[in-house]
């Protein structure tokens, strides 16, 4: 239903899981202890924790993380008082027995994600999860892809699977208010289960396009403290928190440790700013999927080639996540044509 005076919103934090892509999934167990210590006692309700792209995601195509899944998972479950712990999975990088892993981890909630087209992929894992007492979330990324009544047929399926709550993935940050607003109330207006949204800062509209999304009647959002995730970011959880605030919109979020949290701990960490910067922005402007950006820097450095036209090809060419790989290939086609 619509927003509420008295519906309290659902916070899933994903500093500790979006934001490893900002450092190249290079966390130290402490620090995400730090933060995370610091989030539960803002009162969050859920924390997002394993690699950038999901469960088993380390690999030479989306790069290793400094510790174990299962290190950074007990050690965060052991700090949490008040919050629930929360793990992505995606089909064909994750699997069964790494949903066992997480929940002898103490995981809570799991989010199981898909392209937007692809829900169908993800039906063994949500019945699976939904079987083992997870609280249990579809993620339809990229979802400025394809059309909203497209979109609303997917997300069916997810909640014909078993989940519990279907999102609407704005991963590349590339939609518009009213885009937002559409999907938001097609969801709302179709579903039986709980309705999520997830942006990315790449166009300067996350918490906008969030606080549309809550207005619009969606029971859960995701953010995260300085905005610490792929390209510029998520919707930054503390600037969330204080507009929530300021619109008596209920969510029994604490904002004062957020903001310690921020500027204390989380900014030092980030090697590259996380800020809607040209190469962030050319992701929404192009529709391309966060967590290329560090990889088409990477490129365009090796290559010689601007960051900007691998970008903008990456976009002409409908890449989506997974395809890390034909990055190289882009930048090699540009240099050719140059030459």
């Amino acid at each position: 239903m619509p927003y509420t005076p008295d519906k309290k919103i659902i916070i899933n934090d994903v500093t500790l899981r979006d934001g490893m892509h900002a450092i190249a999934h290079q966390y130290t167990v402490q620090q995400m202890v730090d933060i995370a210590r610091k989030i539960d006692e803002a009162k969050v309700d859920l924390i997002e924790v394993s690699h950038g792209d999901g469960l088993n995601g380390n690999s030479i195509n989306y790069g290793f993380s400094a510790h174990t899944e299962i290190e950074y998972l007990q050690a965060v479950k052991a700090e949490l008082k008040h919050a629930k712990l929360a793990a992505l999975l995606l089909p064909g990088i994750g699997t069964i027995e790494d949903m066992e892993m997480a929940r002898e981890a103490g995981v809570d909630t799991i989010r199981i994600a898909t392209h937007c087209t692809e829900a169908d992929i993800a039906a063994q894992h949500i019945s699976k999860a939904r079987e083992m007492g997870f609280d249990v979330v579809g993620f339809l990324m990229m979802a400025h892809m394809t059309p909203t009544a497209q979109l609303v047929e997917q997300a069916k399926l997810m909640e014909r699977y078993g989940a519990h709550c279907v999102y609407v993935t704005d991963s590349a940050g590339a939609l518009l208010m009213e885009e937002t607003r559409e999907r938001i109330t097609a969801f709302n207006n179709e579903l039986g289960c709980e309705v999520g949204f997830h942006n990315h800062n790449n166009l300067g509209l996350g918490v906008a396009n969030t606080i549309i999304a809550i207005q619009c009647g969606a029971d859960r959002v995701d953010a995260s403290l300085a905005g610490m995730g792929a390209g510029a970011g998520n919707c930054p959880l503390e600037v969330l928190i204080a507009v929530t605030d300021r619109m008596k919109i209920r969510t029994d979020v604490e904002l004062y440790p957020l903001i310690d949290a921020a500027d204390g701990i989380v900014r030092p960490l980030q090697r590259r700013p996380v800020q809607t910067d040209g190469n962030a922005l050319m992701l929404g402007f192009a529709g391309v999927y966060s967590s290329f950006l560090l990889h088409t820097e990477r490129a365009a450095q090796r290559f010689g080639v601007d960051s900007r036209d691998i970008l903008r090809e990456l976009g002409r060419r409908r890449m989506v996540g997974g395809q890390e790989d034909m990055i190289v290939d882009v930048a090699l086609d540009l240099l050719k044509g140059e030459e």
